[in-house]
């Protein structure tokens, strides 16, 4: 699988679901770095990967709890006060992915700016303002992912890495001889040579959202981002925030009130992991169970977002 072939176009040569070689691994002809998934490439081969086992039914029921949500009553005229407490509640939980637990009325008061950032911030405390940043700032670049990525993408990592790196190295791919010491699970991340053409194949992508399955589109620049890992530092929090803004600029959850993030963390970070790692092998079996397992994330983040509607509508938000 060369560096260039799209990830629907395997499937659709190798491994066609009914077909006498459906048995056959999408990793059946794998590239030197086997750990690398090729992003897909037009947008209705992207059908192809609704088509592995599971995918369909898990995609179906996340567009049904974000239409659910979508016409929660307290979303009649009160989105942007349940859209600010869902990026609240998703920040906690990106937050808790990296290993910064935080109390939610934390959160929020950090986000309102009720409580103010250390002058001298610990590492974790670091982390976390990076994961609330770029939470934030998905509010400002959801009109973005589709017609410009990688400037939504450069934005979210300006957000996300302030305080984390050097100021040249914001907002841009890793170059010759930076390396990623992030998301170790995944394997090594790939050389920096070869992260342009990565951020290429994830830009064609994201520029056929509107005529792509949104969860899959979702799920695959979330995973892409972090198996690829394109920056120094701050993977993990632009690819959930990437993610987060897909979902809304595809119209799959347009209120913002899902929250996503929220449904990665439900099983605990070993399971996210744990999938990340799945879709990293290029298997068809490890890339079905990444795309379920967002799936179910878009259902349960939805619930949650049915959960801040409920309290929005009652007046009981902190």
């Amino acid at each position: 699988m060369s560096a260039h072939t799209s990830l629907p176009d395997q499937v659709l040569n190798h491994d066609r679901v009914g077909g006498g070689s459906a048995r056959r691994s999408v990793g059946a002809r794998r590239s030197p770095n086997p750990r690398l998934v090729p992003v897909p490439g037009p947008a209705d081969s992207l059908a192809a990967l609704a088509a592995l086992p599971g995918v369909d039914e898990a995609t179906t029921a996340a567009r049904e709890a974000c239409t659910e949500l979508r016409w929660h009553q307290a979303l009649r005229r009160r989105i942007p006060e349940a859209a600010a407490e869902s990026r609240v509640r998703g920040a906690r939980a990106s937050a808790a992915l990296e290993g910064a637990e935080v109390d939610v009325a934390v959160v929020r008061d950090l986000m309102r700016g009720a409580l103010a950032w250390p002058t001298e911030p610990d590492p974790l405390e670091q982390v976390l303002r990076g994961v609330v940043q770029a939470t934030a700032e998905t509010e400002h670049v959801r009109g973005l992912v589709g017609s410009a990525p990688l400037q939504a993408l450069a934005r979210l990592h300006v957000a996300a890495a302030a305080d984390l790196v050097a100021p040249e190295q914001l907002g841009r791919p890793r170059q010759p001889g930076e390396g990623c010491a992030e998301l170790v699970d995944l394997g090594p991340a790939p050389e920096a040579d070869a992260v342009s053409a990565r951020l290429a194949g994830l830009v064609e992508l994201l520029t056929a959202l509107d005529s792509a399955p949104a969860v899959i589109v979702a799920a695959l620049v979330h995973a892409e981002i972090a198996v690829v890992r394109p920056f120094v530092r701050g993977n993990g929090a632009v690819a959930r925030a990437m993610e987060r803004a897909v979902v809304q600029a595809s119209g799959l959850d347009p209120t913002g009130v899902a929250v996503p993030e929220a449904g990665h963390g439900a099983q605990g970070g070993a399971a996210y992991l744990g999938a990340l790692t799945a879709y990293s092998t290029g298997s068809r079996e490890g890339v079905a169970l990444w795309l379920t397992h967002c799936a179910q994330a878009v259902v349960t983040g939805a619930r949650e977002g049915q959960r801040i509607a409920d309290a929005v509508l009652a007046g009981r938000l902190g």
